[in-house]
C-alpha cells in the first residue's frame, strides 16, 4: 500500500485506528480452544467485526512464533484474510545485517504480503536499508517506545540532543516518508510536538493506547500533520474487550468509540 492509498483511507473511514492482533491463546474465549486453529478463529471474529472502522491490523508475531509451525499457519491465515484494502503490520522488531536482514524483509513483505514490519535500527543503516528496497512496502523504525526501559537509552543524551532525536533523524535520511515510518509511544506524548518538529512528514505508529493508559487526544494534537500522518495502535483494550460468545460485538464497541473520537478531531 502507497502513501496515497493509505491517506485517502484514513479520510473515507474517518480513523487512524490500528488494532492489534496480539492473540494469547491463554486469554481467548475457552469455547474456541475445540476448534482446529482457535487463534485464526479468534482472529478472524474480531476482523469481522472490526473491518470497517478501523485502517490497519498489526500482528505481533512473538505471539504466533511460540506456537511453532501452526502459530505460523494461523499467522498466514490471518494475514491472507485481512481485507486487501486495509493496512498490515508485521510487529516483528527485526534488526540485523546483510543477506540477514534482507531474508527478513523477503520473509514479511513476499511471503507472507505484509505492507509494513517493524525494524530495529541499532545495528545502524544497513539494518535498515534491505526493508527500503520493496516497491509499496513501508519499514516501520523503533523511535521513542512507551515501555519504561526506553529511559535507559533512548531518553539519554548524546550530543546534546536525546538519543531517541538523533536516531529518528539519522534514520530518516535513509528512506523517504514514503516507505518508512516510526514508532512513538503513546505514553511519551510530551515529547511528540518536538519529535513532529524533527520529522515532520512521516507517519507514526503510537501503541500505548488504552491498556497502557495513553492519550488518544493528547497525542493527537501534538502528533498530527497535514496528511494525519498517525496510526494508533490499541490492542488489548479493543479485542480483550469480552471473553464470552459475544468477545467479537464487545470489541466492536470499543473500537468504534475510538473511531468516533477519532473522526471528532479529523473535522476540526
Amino acid at each position: 500500500m502507497n502513501r496515497q492509498e493509505l491517506v485517502q483511507l484514513i479520510r473515507d473511514r474517518q480513523s487512524y485506528l490500528c488494532i492489534g492482533l496480539d492473540t494469547d491463546i491463554h486469554k481467548i474465549p475457552k469455547h474456541l480452544l475445540s476448534l482446529p486453529d482457535p487463534i485464526f478463529a479468534f482472529n478472524k471474529a474480531i476482523i469481522d467485526a472490526t473491518k470497517d472502522l478501523c485502517v490497519a491490523y498489526k500482528i505481533n508475531t512473538a505471539f504466533y512464533e511460540c506456537q511453532g509451525i501452526r502459530g505460523w499457519e494461523s499467522l498466514q491465515r490471518t494475514v491472507e484474510y485481512i481485507p486487501k484494502e486495509i493496512f498490515t503490520i508485521a510487529d516483528a522488531k527485526r534488526g540485523d545485517i546483510g543477506n540477514t536482514s534482507a531474508y527478513y524483509a523477503k520473509t514479511f513483505f513476499e511471503t507472507y504480503g505484509f505492507d509494513s514490519v517493524t525494524v530495529a535500527p541499532y545495528m545502524g543503516r544497513d539494518s535498515v536499508e534491505p526493508f527500503l528496497g520493496f516497491s509499496e512496502k513501508w519499514a516501520i523504525v523503533l523511535g521513542l517506545t512507551s515501555n519504561a526501559g526506553s529511559q535507559d537509552f533512548q531518553q539519554q543524551k548524546v550530543g546534546g540532543e536525546f538519543l531517541y532525536e538523533k536516531v529518528m533523524r539519522t534514520t530518516a535520511s535513509w528512506g523517504t516518508p514514503d516507505n518508512m515510518m516510526f514508532v512513538v509511544g503513546a505514553t511519551q506524548a510530551s515529547a511528540v510536538a518536538d519529535i513532529r518538529k524533527v520529522i515532520p512528514n512521516h507517519f507514526f505508529l503510537v501503541p500505548g493506547v488504552g491498556a497502557q493508559g495513553g492519550s488518544l487526544k493528547e497525542i493527537t494534537e501534538k502528533g498530527m500533520n497535514q496528511d494525519v500522518g498517525l496510526l494508533v495502535n490499541a490492542s488489548r483494550a479493543v479485542i480483550y474487550a469480552g471473553n464470552d460468545e459475544r468477545f467479537a460485538e464487545d470489541a466492536r464497541v470499543v473500537a468504534e468509540g475510538y473511531q468516533q473520537e477519532m473522526a471528532g478531531y479529523l473535522l476540526k
